[in-house]
């Protein structure tokens, strides 16, 4: 299976399976010299971390990471950084009754058909779960990032048809509620929402956004590197992940140029400042120096108690409850993933900024 990795210059690589011994990654092109230690990674581990409250899967995993290489007395050295996380709350009995069915929604059909086998216990490679890692080596990136300056902060701001309010953001309420929520006021109405989501055996969809601040200038390249786009992929590889977009998004097919465009005024000090930011800090596939903000909308959790019709693995129609222990909105603790994704994906960008900077004369 091929499609592990991603980044050019940092480059992360995950491997393991849902029910299997353990998650494992490696970060490549990390410079030498970063202090780094495994209290540096557990913190974002600790927010992804399942089984903290009732709104997320009954699965409890510690996710304790352990550091097993690229690191000598506190610093990176700018080796490949060896990562592991050891599974330890696998219920693979949950899935004996669906070995040989198809779950509606989920990867299964697709992963027999292309190999020929697959592993039934919660999805194997195609679980969430493998999204651990990815938090791992996310928050290497993110450690790289600050070095610079760069601040990557995520929050939930839809599930299903509940919205928060936006003139009532406030950053530090994110870590104040289970939701990742931004709007104090809209926690109370979240919880009702999967509170009877839950009881129903049912699931709903989340909308995310991220938001990058302290990103230079001309991060990324105009044409098939271009920073949005290898951040809308980065985004769209993460699980249930549906929709992603930059800035104004999908505003900008019905809007006008006058009202759109970000105009631009002298900044005194021989640069520019922006009236908006409708492009997301991106232009031309590259960065203004603005925040950079993203959107990304999650799908449903496909995993519920509700009867679906499917097929069996002899092409057999047949019935599917899925039991076990699932998040009924998956876009709760996929917040800290997302910022790991946008974190990976500057980090490779910056990497690739300052090497092309060495060459301007």
């Amino acid at each position: 299976m091929s499609g592990n990795g991603i980044g050019m210059l940092f480059r992360l690589t995950t491997f393991g399976e849902s029910h299997g011994a353990a998650l494992g990654g490696v970060v490549e092109g990390c410079p030498a010299g970063l202090p780094l230690c495994e209290a540096d990674l557990q913190g974002d581990l600790d927010r992804r971390r399942p089984g903290q409250n009732r709104f997320t899967t009954g699965r409890r995993e510690p996710d304790q990471v352990r550091i097993l290489s690229g690191v000598f007395e506190g610093v990176t050295t700018g080796t490949p950084i060896g990562l592991m996380i050891e599974n330890t709350d696998q219920r693979s009995r949950d899935y004996s009754a669906i070995q040989e069915l198809f779950r509606p929604g989920h990867a299964d059909y697709v992963y027999w058909r292309k190999h020929g086998v697959r592993d039934y216990r919660g999805g194997g490679r195609a679980s969430a779960r493998e999204t651990a890692m990815r938090v791992a080596g996310g928050a290497v990136a993110r450690k790289l990032l600050a070095t610079v300056g760069v601040r990557i902060r995520g929050a939930l701001i839809a599930m299903g048809e509940e919205r928060i309010d936006r003139s009532g953001w406030d950053w530090d309420q994110v870590e104040l509620n289970p939701f990742f929520s931004p709007d104090a006021g809209a926690v109370e109405r979240f919880a009702a929402l999967l509170d009877g989501v839950r009881n129903a055996g049912d699931s709903v969809g989340a909308m995310l956004e991220v938001v990058a601040s302290g990103v230079g200038v001309g991060w990324g390249e105009p044409v098939f590197d271009r920073l949005d786009a290898d951040l809308a992929k980065a985004l769209m590889s993460v699980n249930a992940v549906k929709g992603v977009e930059i800035g104004s998004g999908m505003e900008m097919g019905s809007g006008r140029g006058s009202q759109l465009a970000d105009e631009m005024f002298p900044d005194g000090q021989g640069g520019v400042t922006f009236g908006s930011n409708h492009a997301g800090g991106i232009l031309g596939g590259m960065s203004t120096g603005q925040e950079i903000v993203a959107r990304v909308a999650l799908k449903p959790t496909s995993s519920i108690r509700i009867p679906r019709r499917t097929v069996d693995v002899t092409g057999q129609a047949r019935e599917v409850v899925t039991e076990g222990r699932h998040d009924p909105c998956v876009g709760i603790r996929a917040v800290p993933v997302v910022e790991a994704m946008v974190a990976l994906t500057l980090a490779d960008h910056w990497l690739r900024w300052r090497s092309r900077e060495g060459w301007r004369l």
